[in-house]
């Protein structure tokens, strides 16, 4: 399973110079098209997005982002929320669980 990342350029740079192969910075008009497109693609995992960038996708896409187990979707930004909620959910487990 890989990790894709979706995004502005600016956004997406980050995960590239970390060796994240499948990164796609694309223009506000293709965000929903690529979304829908990793969605369905079987090798990818984590799907991380631009949490600015949600505000404009529809309703319906956003419903089946945050459901979608395969992939997990993980908001990334200045809001992120809970983070150690976020890596329990993509990874079944609790990395952050002392004893």
């Amino acid at each position: 399973m890989e990790i894709a990342v979706v995004g502005s350029e600016e956004f997406v740079v980050g995960f590239r110079l970390a060796g994240i192969k499948k990164v796609y910075g694309v223009p506000p008009d293709r965000l929903q098209d690529t979304i829908s497109e990793l969605m369905e693609q079987k090798d990818v995992g984590i799907l991380a997005v631009n949490s600015e960038d949600l505000a404009g996708l529809p309703q319906q896409l956003m419903d089946r982002m945050m459901s979608s187990v395969d992939p997990v979707v993980i908001p990334v930004g200045v809001d992120e929320g809970d983070m150690r909620a976020k890596v329990r959910r993509a990874m079944g487990i609790d990395l952050y669980k002392s004893k």
